[in-house]
């Protein structure tokens, strides 16, 4: 979630509340079990003709459901706020730097590797697999992890904070590669590429001039969008590249830079609006006795599920001791293994990310697509629960650690 400035000392407004990091997951919990609530509820009928209900013009190749709206379109800004950090990040933040990125860079990369290859275990081992949705279980929800981070992990040294987000971030980037790269709608169209790419520079060159009017860059990013849309590429990229261009620094005479006062002004619809909708449109599946059986028996749930709970964790854990082990690298020394594998856990949280790309995979498969569903949400869940459990254990023993030190200063974390 992007980093915030704080809002002049005044009452707080729902913006600002907005704002925080605990709400956006808090918000996107609700939504999701609204979903459900509602889907296997006796108005499901309801949810799902609001689901697949379809609208655009047609002849513009927009004539899309409400579920694809929320997906394609609405996401759209969700990835560029996601755009706008990653470009923060790089330029003066935890990835400014090669040797402040490398270690959680490569502790993402273990994260989302051993998750890919526990899921293409289960399904390369049956003949009802379909590999796939092998990067459906890769993602971690900055949203969702940041918010578990925050309530439990008080006693916590702030390095392990900053070590989540720093991984979120660089998964986030390598998550948007794998839809660039494997999850496009067809054969890629140039021209719409070009048409794109000539929009993302306009937007650039106003926005690098500080000209910001929303009168200007919005119908810009729109062609953006649609170009993109067109283009074979998953929409969603569009902003993204949109993000990126968004400057970081601070200019003569700014005290506050153009990437802060976006991700101030649209964070609060983003957190609060477009990604609740996106998680109400696709978490809504039948959690019937029949479903949820077909759902237990598919190599496809069973992959992501367990790619999510443990896969992350574990990859996690194993890619940032072998570069502890092997190279100069170094976790704080406050912090512990056990530390690590708390914060693996409360990454195996997917949700947003995972959920789109569960839609892009089985995309004209609706059976995997709603067991893949079943999967995210589940998964997620369990890995919630977990790195909850495990946070609030590790704030226990970092808070009577502090206690001790008072007293004894050579006392150690267990």
């Amino acid at each position: 979630m992007p980093e915030q400035t704080k809002a002049p000392a005044r009452r707080r407004t729902l913006a600002d509340v907005l704002r925080q990091e605990n709400t956006g997951g808090i918000l996107l919990a609700i939504t999701a079990v609204v979903a459900l609530v509602w889907v296997n509820s006796p108005l499901g009928g309801s949810y799902v003709a609001l689901r697949d209900f379809a609208f655009g013009p047609g002849e513009l190749h927009l004539h899309l459901t409400v579920e694809q709206w929320a997906a394609d379109g609405l996401l759209t800004m969700f990835f560029f706020l996601v755009g706008v950090e990653l470009k923060r990040e790089f330029t003066v933040g935890e990835l400014a730097t090669f040797r402040k990125a490398l270690l959680p860079v490569v502790a993402a990369v273990g994260g989302m590797t051993a998750p890919a290859l526990i899921y293409l275990a289960f399904n390369l081992a049956s003949s009802s697999g379909a590999t796939q949705g092998w990067a459906v279980p890769v993602a971690t929800d900055i949203a969702f992890s940041v918010a578990i981070m925050g309530l439990v992990s008080g006693a916590i040294p702030r390095s392990l904070r900053v070590f989540l987000l720093t991984l979120a971030v660089a998964d986030d980037l390598l998550g948007i590669v794998v839809i660039a790269l494997f999850y496009n709608s067809g054969g890629l169209e140039m021209i719409w590429l070009a048409g794109c790419a000539a929009a993302v520079a306009a937007f650039a060159v106003l926005i690098q001039r500080r000209i910001t009017n929303p009168l200007i860059l919005f119908p810009i990013a729109l062609i953006a969008w649609y170009c993109m849309h067109n283009s074979g590429v998953h929409a969603t990229i569009s902003g993204v590249l949109l993000g990126f261009t968004v400057p970081a620094r601070l200019k003569a005479g700014e005290s506050q830079s153009v990437s802060e006062r976006i991700g101030y002004v649209f964070t609060p619809f983003t957190y609060g609006v477009i990604v609740p909708l996106f998680a109400l449109m696709t978490a809504g599946v039948s959690f019937s006795p029949k479903a949820i059986g077909e759902a237990v028996a598919d190599p496809v749930s069973q992959g992501i599920a367990s790619g999510l709970v443990l896969g992350k964790p574990l990859g996690i854990l194993a890619a940032t001791w072998l570069m502890v082990k092997f190279t100069r690298c170094a976790i704080d020394s406050r912090l512990s293994w056990l530390d690590i594998l708390a914060m693996g856990s409360v990454a195996g949280i997917g949700f947003t990310v995972s959920l789109l790309i569960n839609e892009l995979a089985f995309e004209g498969d609706p059976l995997h697509g709603d067991h893949g569903t079943m999967a995210v949400l589940v998964g997620s869940l369990t890995a919630a629960i977990v790195g909850s459990c495990l946070m609030a254990w590790r704030n226990r023993v970092h808070k009577r650690r502090a206690e001790l030190e008072q007293l004894a200063p050579d006392q150690g974390v267990v």
